[in-house]
């Protein structure tokens, strides 16, 4: 009885809390700025430089996030859904050494050419090759790629009380959906085709929300002591809904300080 009164106080609790999370989304949803490419113009100003002349144009409008990180959140979320239909859903082992050297070569070709990018914003400094969209795009999608297979089974531990102690990237094969997974990202976006600009923008803000969600319920769990304890999905639905809203809140504030901080002291942030 104790038992059934105890589980019944806490579903009322994960209850107050999912209606607190709720009401929280929508009212930021609400909240300036109105329109959905200009709210997710606003997340991405939180982690993305946003510089035009490095983004790709849609309908005459830039995608909130510049080619390198349109790659890195989109990929990432490609990179997710490939490794889900592949049944690695609640894979909780990280890859093996030959597949997370492949991710580590992944990571040092985005740093390559993010650094021999950078480089170029210096007039006369010497750099390797001249930057391209498609390598930008390219390198930020193996990238993303990357962050997918190594946040799934983390996330994993975090959540599930008996995850599947698979590796999130079990063989070629999986690697290589991923890869495909990727190179549609990549067509994708490169396209500029006018149609896509509403997909592409508000799927790249909600991935944004969703990754920066999904590091907080990792560390929130871990803090509070409880992690490792859901047993079904319905059970996710609490620390992942107080994730998103702290995720909203976090790349709230980053942007309204990166707005401040540019407009007193009148440089880039």
């Amino acid at each position: 009885m104790g038992r059934d009164g105890a589980g019944s106080r806490r579903a009322r609790w994960d209850g107050w809390l999912v209606a607190l999370a709720l009401i929280g989304i929508i009212g930021m949803l609400l909240a300036p700025p109105r329109g959905l490419l200009d709210k997710a113009d606003y997340v991405a100003y939180a982690v993305c430089h946003r510089i035009p002349e490095r983004t790709f144009i849609f309908a005459g409008r830039p995608l909130p996030l510049c080619a390198r990180c349109s790659g890195t959140y989109l990929g990432a979320l490609a990179g997710l859904i490939v490794l889900i239909l592949r049944g690695r859903g609640r894979a909780a082992d990280l890859p093996d050494r030959r597949y997370l050297a492949v991710f580590a070569g992944f990571f040092l070709l985005w740093a390559v050419d993010g650094l021999n990018s950078y480089l170029t914003l210096f007039p006369g400094f010497p750099h390797l090759y001249e930057p391209h969209h498609i390598l930008r795009l390219a390198t930020g999608t193996l990238e993303g790629l990357a962050i997918a297979a190594i946040l799934l089974p983390i996330l994993n531990l975090s959540l599930w009380a008996r995850p599947v102690n698979t590796p999130s990237v079990a063989s070629w094969r999986d690697l290589a959906w991923m890869v495909v997974g990727g190179a549609v990202v990549v067509g994708l976006v490169s396209s500029e085709w006018a149609p896509l600009l509403y997909p592409l923008a508000l799927t790249s803000g909600a991935t944004v929300v969703a990754l920066v969600g999904s590091v907080n319920v990792m560390f929130g769990l871990v803090l509070l002591r409880r992690e490792g304890r859901a047993q079904h999905w319905r059970e996710t639905i609490v620390p992942m809904a107080i994730g998103v809203v702290l995720a909203l809140a976090e790349l709230a504030a980053i942007a309204a300080a990166r707005a401040a901080l540019t407009a007193r002291l009148e440089l880039p942030f």
